[in-house]
């Protein structure tokens, strides 16, 4: 079933999806459909996706993304709508490790985007799931701040319901506490474990009723998620063979569960939710105990309260690395530390933030009152993963591995985490270090990774781990691709960045966080001259001409010139012009030394013979 799911379960576009409707002339066409969840905001854009009904009178049945710009009044999850604009397919992914739209949207099962030009609202009919949900966080951000506010209803809905700033989220995942903000397990339990606290008292009958009440709101809160199935499946069937008297066996119920999830889905196989859940529970699962025995049996009496806190995050995080790897091309340093020190501020936060969420609904004029030492807490809480995020090193950035490589490590790791496989250890640590070396040896490898995305281009230079990087655009747009692209390689801070474009001031502030050194011209200042070099060990860019733009790229022995050529489709414009011809980048064709996976040069880019050394 796994393996129908990762290979078999991917959706595909029928004979009546939308975009079988998308014109080569771009005309606009008459959409109808329904709002599958509320619009997310972004800056002063929104987009949701839509279930289709009609397109231009005729029948349709599936979905399209729905953009919106401006976007004054976001529309809601069940609102039915009529808008008109052009139909398209939404963008490829310009670089293998960097899925764009057309690899989001075909994750959600759609392959289609409509940018709205008019919209027109039919109905608003009653949606009392998700308006309670609105209701929930709106009242708690009201009451606590955006940041505050939006972690204590992030703590009840589940970050997939409450648009969180990113600064916050960012911070989250470089600590190590994402599964926090993530409706999981640990959610259900604190609110499973009040309800039978509660029930105690109560016969069998009233304590099972209140405990699937439990269960219940926690599904409608939350949202039918990966994760979120996942944990209301094992708690319901725990539970009940724990009232039966029986003694469950996690990893079994672990098994049924996810057997029956895919056999419903099987396209949840390919969730990075579903898989990060699956893998933590097993952790939890199979090594926790032994590893929560093993520190026991070394730390002080004392100290044996440590020994479940150490425990239970260093199974999860041992059994989920090679995803978060496989999938993000890093991990977080100070996980182990992070989930010590916040242990004993997420439980009571969690436990506060459910009852503020009841509070919101029944007692919304005391709601301020009773969520101000509640939100002192969470702003220590954010303090401390702001703290920590910013600790030197927070994120082990290997950059993307290939997935036999991940493999490898997988096979690596197995006779360490499971027990009874002692024997295979010796081979386990072998292949664990070819792995690593094999990554680290792409690492530190010389070479050039070009990306293009229509007149944009990105020319990331690496010399023995370290990196550096010209770009022919310098908006904000443009320094969130740089960001990527970067970050996918393993690069948190590179050298010093190279912008062929004036920047705007909104945008410098992005530039100089990615980049120890930034030139570019700004504010009526030249970027690099003829003649000067911008240079850090084994990488430099100097400028060879003052028209067109010529350059010449070092890195390590490698020379890389950079040649504009004038009339081209997809290019470059001038620094400081706004009409001047475009341009495209010619370059060499790379060395041997520098061919390596991370190297996929656009087409535009056109190959020339390697300079000498010498030149």
């Amino acid at each position: 079933m796994l393996l129908r799911g990762l290979f078999w379960g991917a959706p595909l576009p029928q004979a009546s999806d939308p975009s079988q409707a998308i014109q080569q002339n771009r005309s606009d066409v008459q959409l109808t459909g329904r709002l599958l969840a509320d619009a997310r905001r972004f800056d002063d854009a929104c987009s949701a996706l839509v279930a289709v009904e009609w397109i231009d009178a005729v029948r349709r049945d599936g979905r399209t993304e729905l953009q919106l710009r401006p976007c004054p009044d976001p529309p809601r999850q069940g609102w039915r709508v009529r808008v008109r604009g052009p139909l398209k397919r939404p963008a490829a992914a310009v670089h293998p490790l960097l899925p764009g739209p057309a690899e989001r949207l075909a994750a959600q099962g759609s392959w289609s985007q409509l940018r709205a030009t008019s919209i027109e609202l039919l109905n608003r009919p009653w949606t009392p799931i998700a308006d309670l949900r609105r209701q929930i966080a709106d009242r708690l951000q009201a009451a606590a701040g955006a940041e505050r506010g939006g972690l204590l209803a992030a703590l009840v809905l589940g970050s997939a319901q409450v648009q969180l700033p990113d600064e916050l989220r960012q911070a989250f995942r470089v600590a190590g506490l994402s599964h926090a903000l993530a409706a999981s397990g640990f959610h259900l339990s604190v609110l499973l474990g009040a309800a039978l606290a509660v029930g105690r008292c109560l016969g069998r009958s009233l304590r099972l009723a209140l405990a699937a009440l439990a269960l219940l709101i926690f599904l409608l809160c939350a949202g039918a998620q990966p994760s979120v199935v996942r944990a209301v499946l094992m708690g319901a069937t725990a539970l009940l063979i724990r009232e039966s008297g029986e003694r469950s066996r996690g990893f079994g119920v672990l098994l049924l569960t996810l057997s029956l999830m895919l056999l419903v889905h099987p396209a949840w196989a390919r969730s990075i939710g579903f898989q990060l859940s699956a893998a933590a529970t097993a952790g939890l699962i199979r090594p926790g105990p032994g590893l929560e025995r093993w520190w026991a049996e070394r730390l002080p009496r004392r100290l044996g309260w440590l020994a479940p806190a150490l425990a239970v995050p260093l199974a999860a995080m041992a059994w989920t690395l090679p995803l978060q790897l496989l999938h993000f091309g890093s991990a977080p340093l100070y996980a182990l530390l992070a989930n010590l020190l916040a242990a004993p501020l997420l439980a009571p936060l969690t436990l506060s933030a459910m009852g503020l969420a009841l509070a919101s609904l029944l007692l919304p004029a005391a709601l301020p009152l009773l969520a101000w030492p509640v939100a002192q807490l969470a702003a220590l809480l954010i303090a401390l993963v702001s703290w920590i995020s910013h600790w030197p090193a927070a994120r082990l950035l290997t950059g993307h591995p290939q997935p036999w490589v991940v493999a490898l490590l997988v096979l690596g790791l197995l006779p360490w985490l499971l027990t009874g496989w002692g024997r295979w250890r010796p081979m386990g640590l072998l292949l664990t270090l070819l792995a690593v070396g094999v990554q680290g040896g792409g690492q530190l490898a010389d070479g050039v990774v070009a990306v293009q995305r229509s007149r944009q281009h990105w020319l990331l230079a690496r010399h023995q781990g370290r990196g550096a990087l010209v770009s022919t655009s310098a908006d904000a747009s443009s320094c969130r691709m740089a960001r990527r692209l970067a970050d996918v390689h393993g690069h948190q801070r590179l050298d010093w960045v190279m912008l062929l474009d004036p920047v705007a001031t909104e945008a410098m502030a992005c530039w100089q966080g990615l980049g120890h050194r930034v030139v570019a011209p700004h504010q009526g200042r030249a970027g690099l001259a003829v003649g000067q070099r911008l240079l850090s060990d084994g990488l430099s860019v100097e400028l060879l001409s003052d028209r067109g733009q010529a350059m010449l790229l070092r890195i390590g022995d490698q020379r890389w010139r950079l040649l504009p050529r004038a009339g081209a489709g997809d290019g470059m414009r001038r620094p400081g012009t706004s009409s001047s011809p475009t341009t495209s980048l010619r370059s060499p064709r790379p060395s041997p030394t520098c061919s390596s996976p991370f190297v996929s040069p656009p087409a535009s880019l056109h190959m020339t013979p390697p300079m000498p050394p010498s030149t």
